[in-house]
Formats: C-alpha cells, sequence, structure tokens
C-alpha cells in the first residue's frame, strides 16, 4: 500500500538536504546478497536484511518506521510505501539502492510469490514500477532489466532510459529460444552483456547485444 503525506516542517527539510553531504549507496553484490540472505525466513525479510546494510546512505531522507517506509522529496512532501497483509498475500517494500545523481531511490518489493522493483524519483515523487532489478548503464542514462521465468514473466529484455524527471521504456527483446533465466549487465554504454540457461540444457550461455542491434525493437509503454 502507497500513501503519501505533506511534512510539518518542510522549510527545515529543504535546508537540511542542502547543507548535508549527498548520500552514496553501493549495490551490492550477488555474492553480499547471497550471504546476507542465507538464512532469511522468505523473501520479505531477505529485503529487509539488504535494506539494512544500504540504510545508512539514505537515512537522511529516508526512514522506517516499523511497516512503514517513508521517503522524503526533494522538492517538499513525503511518499510513504507501507507493508500489508490482503487476501492476495502479503505486500512488502525495502530499500535496494539509491542512484545519487539521479535522485532516484529502488526498493525491492513483494506482492505474494512474485518479486518487482520500484523506482522512486525524490525531485517530482514520480514512482515507476519495474519487473526486475535494473541495472545501470556507465554513463547514468540507461538501465536494463532481464525478466525471465516459467510463468508470469515478460520474458524479454528492456532497456529503459532514466533521468531525473522521468523513466521510459526504450527498447526490448524477446530472444527466439525459450529461456529459463537471464541477468543482464553492461560491457559498455552502449553493449548489454547476457548470462542466460536454455531449458533443458545443463549450465549458463553468455551473450552480447549492441543496442544498434538491428533486432531490438520499440518498448511497448509501461
Amino acid at each position: 500500500m502507497r500513501l503519501h503525506a505533506w511534512p510539518a516542517r518542510v522549510a527545515l527539510a529543504i535546508a537540511a538536504s542542502v547543507i548535508v553531504p549527498p548520500a552514496t549507496a553501493v549495490p551490492l553484490s550477488r555474492a553480499e546478497i547471497t550471504a546476507l540472505c542465507a538464512n532469511a525466513e522468505d523473501q520479505a525479510h531477505c529485503g529487509r536484511l539488504i535494506e539494512a546494510r544500504q540504510m545508512k546512505a539514505v537515512e537522511r531522507f529516508v526512514e522506517r518506521n516499523g511497516d512503514e517506509l517513508r521517503i522524503q522529496l526533494a522538492s517538499f512532501g513525503l511518499t510513504v510505501f507501507r507493508d500489508t497483509i490482503n487476501v492476495s498475500g502479503a505486500e512488502s517494500y525495502a530499500v535496494w539502492d539509491y542512484y545519487e545523481d539521479l535522485e532516484t531511490v529502488v526498493l525491492f518489493a513483494t506482492e505474494g510469490e512474485r518479486t518487482q522493483f520500484w523506482l522512486v524519483q525524490r525531485r517530482g515523487g514520480e514512482e515507476f514500477r519495474i519487473p526486475s532489478e535494473p541495472v545501470l548503464s556507465p554513463d547514468h542514462r540507461r538501465f536494463v532489466t532481464a525478466d525471465f521465468c516459467a510463468q508470469g514473466c515478460e520474458n524479454r529484455i528492456v532497456v529503459w532510459t532514466i533521468a531525473r524527471d522521468g523513466v521510459r521504456r526504450e527498447l526490448a527483446w524477446t530472444p527466439p529460444a525459450s529461456w529459463t533465466d537471464a541477468s543482464a549487465g553492461w560491457r559498455s554504454a552502449d553493449t548489454i552483456k547476457l548470462e542466460y540457461s536454455l531449458g533443458g540444457e545443463p549450465g549458463s550461455r553468455v551473450a552480447e547485444r549492441r543496442l544498434s542491434d538491428p533486432s531490438w525493437t520499440k518498448a511497448p509503454a509501461q
């Protein structure tokens, strides 16, 4: 459940954000996530453990109060994400990362058995739901997602553009063969590196795709 509220002392909050040095969060490696969540009860618990590691970098404008996660916006106001339990299962939200130059908080979210990510832009308060972990390009102008699974996934690679004032889908690509799992990263600002598994085959494969490759299609709107 997401709520919006307006703080009583907006002017003081704005002043504090000007004089305090900017926060810097460092994305956790796969090995770090595995180690942190080795004894987690479930995915929501894993998210909280990651949040505890990342919170120090964002604590001047992000606050955890029980089941509520409160994010102070850059101009005024705040947005609130609240963990809930309803007929479709539990919903939870946890801090995953922070893009300092883009003033964007990345949240890890669960909804029943499904996981997803949210981007919350502090300048303007825009919120964007992302199907899988966003991986930022070296020039911080784009990010890539790889959403693959047996049921309920998009089963495609999507490249997004990101700036302080918004996020939009740019390119999409669906592999010709059935992938059972995949992860995406960046070789350079214009080349994506992929690691994926094919159904019925042991191990994984690797590949690279340039953004100029003609097999990309224009991504549908979110």
